[in-house]
């Protein structure tokens, strides 16, 4: 099964798209399962359903943290790769689904219970939610693989 594949069972299985992304890559880098799904609860539905910087961009700015990060506060050089990393994955992204925003992704405010009837009424969760998913792993599996 494809790391797209298993986040979108993660997904359809209730959890959100930041801990879906987390979770598939976290054994590559020995992370328990269960704690990077703890880590990434909160950054679902834009940052705790703020609609703000969508899960799936979360997610993968973790898994790029956790293949380039700085471990020693003098690291300059892992802390510049990894902030050119996540700004070449978050260019990616909005240029090809239109934007990193959740509530600009799904086309309504998360963050409000109007708009989150809204989002579960039309199916967004079912219909755009697993595309940026997959094609968000998409970008995230490019990168890893040109930044080695």
């Amino acid at each position: 099964m494809s790391n797209k594949e298993k986040a979108k069972a993660y997904f359809s299985d209730g959890f959100n798209c930041s801990q879906s992304v987390l979770a598939v890559f976290a054994s590559r880098y020995n992370l328990d399962p269960e704690l990077a799904l703890r880590i990434a609860t909160g950054f679902g539905g834009g940052i705790g359903s703020q609609g703000e910087t969508c899960g799936v961009v979360s997610g993968a700015v973790m898994v790029i943290g956790l293949e380039h990060g700085k471990t020693k506060a003098d690291d300059k050089t892992a802390k510049a790769k990894t902030y050119k990393l996540v700004q070449e994955f978050s260019r990616r992204f909005s240029h090809q689904l239109g934007s990193t925003r959740c509530k600009e992704l799904l086309g309504c405010d998360l963050s409000t219970e109007e708009g989150y009837k809204t989002a579960k009424e039309k199916g967004l969760f079912k219909s755009v939610c697993p595309v940026l998913i997959e094609q968000g792993i998409d970008i995230l599996e490019e990168i890893l693989k040109e930044k080695k």
